[in-house]
């Protein structure tokens, strides 16, 4: 970008659950329960993406007078989490659904806004809640489903992120816009294998566009493919685009929890507070450590719906990248 925007603060709230991650200590909030005190568990969703966002503002030192616009996404239907906090906070609205890779759509599109000139500031944000997600795309938890070993579990958490022209923080430097792919995968719950084609396409196209290589990332991280999907990617990328990814690559499915001592996660987290929390929280405070200076966070989505899934229909899939540099 001709002059790259600054993500100058961050806000991320998390479940209990998520509050025995691995990465716990870089979360600024982890709710005592998931109920977060509310009525439903949609309406502790709306909390916790509220929480995220009056967090990120706090401490960044902004009100609502000092933001142009809020960008924000989430699963549930119509994305309502998303309008509700829109009316809270009062701010020009856009709203976004790129499923679990609206953390980086919403974040993409707030950068090229700004680079463009058209706004000043932005509020990106984006949220999922595990008992909200699980009983409108699978089955209420109460049922007790058995898991596949292929199947995720839906991460509890919002994220927040502002931007700006001036101040300090990782910068926005590069966005590769997502297309949608579609390997006619049909089972719900097996989100890896039918994502990770989207973001081997946006990987690939990034490195052609930019004209990097893998080794031009101190990390490069995928949104919520899990174990199982990022196995896949591995392989995609080595067998069609000739690439090793190594130990720079990793994803935020696979990272958030402890799948030894937490078996009941599966292949790892999902949702689009998967990526949120673990790129606003842990790799945003790891480049701040001194850890990374360039990472690229390809952030995957499964664009299906209740009714897509009920009519049969095959799961077409989108990942979005964004490359962030700190100085």
């Amino acid at each position: 970008m001709a002059t790259p925007p600054i993500v100058i603060a961050t806000g991320t709230t998390v479940g209990p659950f998520e509050g025995q991650s691995p990465l716990a200590k870089d979360f600024d909030l982890i709710a005592g329960d998931l109920t977060l005190g509310q009525a439903s568990f949609e309406l502790a969703e709306r909390e916790l993406m509220n929480s995220a966002c009056l967090k990120a503002m706090q401490k960044a030192k902004r009100t609502e007078k000092d933001i142009d616009l809020f960008i924000a996404g989430d699963l549930l239907n119509q994305i309502i989490t998303s309008g509700f906090n829109a009316s809270l906070l009062g701010l020009p609205f856009f709203g976004v659904y790129g499923a679990c890779s609206t953390s980086m759509a919403g974040l993409g599109l707030g950068a090229m806004l700004i680079d463009g000139g058209f706004i000043g500031t932005a509020l990106t944000a984006t949220s999922s809640h595990y008992s909200a997600a699980e009983r409108q795309y699978r089955y209420p938890t109460e049922y007790g489903n058995q898991r596949r070993p292929y199947g995720q579990w839906t991460v509890t958490g919002a994220g927040a992120a502002l931007l700006t022209t001036q101040g300090k923080g990782p910068r926005v430097t590069h966005v590769t816009v997502g297309k949608m792919t579609d390997f006619g995968v049909k089972d719900p719950l097996n989100m890896g294998a039918a994502m990770a084609p989207a973001a081997a396409d946006t990987m690939l196209r990034h490195f052609a566009d930019t004209k990097r290589m893998p080794e031009d990332y101190d990390l490069i991280v995928t949104g919520d493919l899990g174990e199982f999907g990022a196995e896949i990617l591995r392989r995609w990328i080595k067998e069609t685009g000739g690439l090793e990814l190594g130990i720079r690559y990793k994803d935020c499915g696979a990272m958030i929890y402890d799948r030894v001592k937490y078996p009941q996660v599966a292949s790892g987290g999902s949702g689009c507070g998967c990526s949120a929390v673990v790129v606003f929280g842990h790799l945003f405070r790891e480049m701040e450590r001194g850890r990374y200076r360039r990472i690229l966070v390809i952030a995957t989505g499964a664009m299906h719906s209740p009714t897509s899934v009920m009519q049969k229909q095959t799961i077409p899939c989108i990942a979005h990248a964004v490359a962030f540099e700190f100085p």
